[in-house]
């Protein structure tokens, strides 16, 4: 707040901002080799079996967890009503620039998210993803007065990595070398040591976390020309996202996690600082990545097998706090223009909310644009997503933490779902030992036939031949 009395120009305000960007370069560099890495060693060290049961168990965990975070959302939306009343607001009174465009039809989003499943190109996918775009076609004849126009979709590429192409491709590569038996285990081992050197890499960037962090969240806040106004204007809305992932994040999850664990939550969660911190600051899943494999395995102890392989994957496919923010946003636009949602529409915005969530981006205000789909899909209009943007870099800071929240549960529940597994089959092998010993006895005593017989044989060895020999 001193620095904002300063009144710095726009070119003094980048300059303040520099260490926070460096931070942010930073851990962006660390992600392409960090999930790879980790997926393929995480993969090819479970066997076949435990990677479809915690798999399974993984995505069923996200799901439901995204499903209540958007059913929560729904409810505090209609119950605060954060849109009644706020017809007066407009882009000019708020004086924002940013405008969002989206005129991709959604099914066509829906088909995007699988194409990005499946990249054409690996090493393009690390910084280009497939969207679709559209072009006009004019049909017919214009002089016979039978001319129309026709919006055909076409395949482009734009700026951004294809984590969701790199995370199934690592799976199922990370399967094939286990596959491979003996032949695959020299790569195995390189991948091994590549996410060790990786995590080294990390614990030196987590020393300069602070500074990168303070930085960013002060040049944020220098930025803002009228947070007095923005909050005014848009405080309900504001208050209903912080309140939802409150209540989820707060409630909900640590709920979840003592229900199979029978663990305190919250001593879980205390060992997670660093990475909660780095959410809030950088509003990236994507970047928050690194620390929290490195707090979730020395802090809380959690197998490495399970916290590299879920942790990549919860990063990109769960998102609670998106899904939140997302669905008390299409409520917000739909009461600012005055339209009555039914239960048809509320519906489709759960499970778009959901399924949306899963594609969109782990990287700050990337879920502005994934609204745009929940809106199209209901039939309301995407020219207000520009006040979202207003308070996006707010909203994005709590959203980021209970994403990152969601997969670190999901983590530990992992990790004591394969523990106890573990300890049951270790009990089944003691149990199998200690029967079979009383069993080798029994046939000792049972057949004494054997036992003269190997006892009169005992004596003939090296003597009884030598002796034998001489004799012939």
């Amino acid at each position: 707040m001193a620095v904002r009395n300063m009144n710095l120009t726009r070119a003094q305000m980048t300059y303040f901002a520099f260490p926070g960007e460096m931070l942010l370069r930073m851990l962006k560099m660390i992600i392409l080799p960090l999930v790879v890495c980790s997926l393929i060693s995480g993969a090819a060290s479970l066997d076949t079996r435990s990677l479809g049961k915690l798999g399974g168990i993984a995505i069923a965990y996200f799901l439901v967890t995204t499903l209540i975070a958007s059913g929560i959302a729904i409810a505090l939306a209609f119950i605060i009503k954060p849109g009644v009343g706020a017809g007066a607001l407009n882009t000019n009174s708020l004086r924002l620039t940013g405008t969002v465009t989206n005129n991709k039809e959604t099914v066509d989003s829906f088909l995007d998210l699988a194409r990005n499943l499946f990249p054409a190109n690996l090493v393009a996918a690390a910084f280009r993803s497939y969207a679709t775009d559209y072009k006009t076609v004019s049909i017919g004849n214009a002089t016979a007065g039978n001319l129309t126009y026709e919006k055909i979709p076409t395949g482009s590429e734009i700026d951004g990595m294809n984590i969701l192409g790199l995370v199934l491709f690592a799976i199922v590569f990370g399967i094939a070398l286990r596959k491979l038996g003996p032949e695959g285990e020299d790569l195995i081992k390189f991948f091994n040591s590549f996410n060790e050197a990786t995590m080294v890499l990390v614990s030196w960037i987590m020393w300069y976390v602070p500074i990168g962090i303070m930085f960013l969240v002060g040049s944020k806040l220098v930025e803002m020309e009228d947070v007095v106004l923005l909050v005014t204007s848009l405080g309900k809305y504001i208050f209903a996202s912080i309140l939802g992932h409150l209540i989820h994040g707060g409630i909900v999850l640590p709920l979840i996690y003592f229900g199979f664990t029978r663990k305190n939550p919250f001593s879980f969660l205390s060992g997670l600082i660093t990475p909660f911190t780095t959410a809030f600051a950088t509003c990236s899943s994507s970047a928050t990545l690194p620390s929290m494999i490195k707090c979730i395995e020395d802090n809380n102890g959690v197998d490495k097998r399970i916290s590299r392989f879920i942790l990549p994957i919860g990063a990109t496919v769960n998102m609670d706090g998106a899904a939140i923010f997302q669905c008390i946003a299409a409520v917000f636009i739909a009461q600012l223009n005055n339209v009555e949602l039914n239960a048809g529409q509320i519906f489709t915005i759960l499970v778009t909310a959901t399924a949306s969530s899963v594609g969109a981006a782990g990287i700050p205000a990337g879920g502005i644009i994934t609204i745009a789909i929940i809106l199209e899909a209901i039939g309301l209009p995407t020219n207000d997503l520009s006040l979202m943007l207003a308070v996006d870099w707010i909203v994005d800071r709590t959203t980021t933490v209970v994403n990152v929240e969601g997969d670190a549960l999901g983590a530990g529940i992992l990790h004591h779902i394969n523990q106890k597994e573990m300890k049951k089959q270790q009990t089944e092998l003691e149990t199998v030992r200690v029967e079979a010993v009383p069993n080798i006895k029994s046939e000792e005593e049972t057949s004494p036939l054997v036992t003269h017989q190997n006892m009169g044989v005992m004596p003939f060895r090296k003597g009884d031949l030598e002796s034998q020999e001489s004799v012939l």
